[in-house]
């Protein structure tokens, strides 16, 4: 099941996330956290060092695309994918086992059960010249072709606020769960996300965050009703994890450890729709190729589709 963890800058999406790894890795569930955010912090959250980060994933797109492009004949070379070009019969479709070669080349182990990928930082290079959103389009495209199973997770840091829309990304997922505090801007931040999102069969919640009294609490539920699963109070277990000193998960304040158990609980209630799930690729394919890739390309990438190949649990991984 794949989760992304979105807010406002400032919210405590980042260390969310990374407390919803933890949580997930201490009890042996198999779980890759994926840092798609400009500001690449989840390794430091989940105690790693910047020396011990894995390859970033955009930095070995090139591989990655002719990893994954394997021998399907509708992509004739792999410069000609994009990061919304969907998997066809003879692509090669990663999972999280412990054999994958995306996994062994772009991840780190982290918390014993879990694992650890980046898109990168933005390079010299890039500064003035590229988006960000060329980096998370290779979690995009590795997403699209990516067979999870049933008991294993994926946790992503997504970027801030709206600007998780500028790509296709958003629509990866299982859940959705905007971090809001207890203020207006914080729930303005659910409001454009929930209209952006609309139409796009996107299942969005919100968890509260920095929550220090009643009143806080029953502001959130007044404005979010049955949209908010759960919320976060002050945390001593927290600050300790983020000074790089993390105590056992059992010590988390038991309120606290009841929102993450009503995220995870909203995740394992949801099942995935293949269909549904190959269809939204299909359409941002459409939609980037009309915008600006046929003409990038040379030719109608829209081709690259194949109509007979839904991907899900039963297509043999390449």
């Amino acid at each position: 099941m794949r989760i992304a963890f979105v807010g406002k800058g400032g919210s405590g999406k980042t260390t969310l996330a990374a407390l919803f790894t933890r949580y997930l890795a201490e009890s042996d569930r198999p779980v890759l956290a994926v840092d798609a955010d400009i500001n690449q912090h989840l390794g430091i959250a989940l105690g790693l060092d910047d020396g011990d980060l894995p390859l970033p994933l955009a930095a070995g797109s090139g591989w990655l695309k002719q990893h994954l492009r394997g021998d399907n004949p509708r992509i004739p070379a792999a410069d000609e994918m994009i990061k919304t070009t969907p998997p066809g019969r003879g692509s090669r479709l990663p999972d999280l086992g412990p054999a994958d070669e995306v996994l062994a080349r772009h991840t780190v182990p982290v918390l014993g059960s879990g694992r650890l990928m980046v898109t990168g930082e933005f390079d010299a290079e890039d500064i003035g010249v590229s988006c960000y959103h060329a980096k998370t389009g290779a979690v995009e495209l590795y997403l699209n072709h990516l067979l999870d199973g049933a008991g294993e997770y994926v946790v992503v840091d997504m970027t801030a606020g709206a600007d998780a829309f500028a790509s296709g990304l958003f629509t990866r997922f299982d859940l959705t769960v905007l971090v809001s505090e207890p203020t207006r801007r914080g729930v303005g931040v659910y409001r454009q996300y929930q209209a952006n999102a609309a139409g796009h069969r996107v299942a969005l919640r919100v968890l509260g965050n920095k929550i220090a009294e009643p009143a806080d609490l029953d502001y959130l539920r007044a404005e979010l009703g049955p949209a908010l699963l759960g919320a976060l109070g002050q945390s001593g277990w927290v600050r300790s994890a983020e000074r790089g000193t993390p105590r056992p998960l059992a010590e988390l304040e038991p309120a606290n450890r009841a929102a993450l158990d009503a995220v995870l609980a909203e995740l394992d209630a949801t099942e995935r729709d293949w269909v549904a799930y190959h269809r939204d690729t299909v359409e941002f394919h459409r939609r980037n190729a009309r915008a600006w890739a046929n003409q990038a390309a040379g030719r109608d990438l829209t081709e690259q589709i194949d109509p007979e190949f839904v991907p899900g649990p039963s297509v043999a991984v390449g």
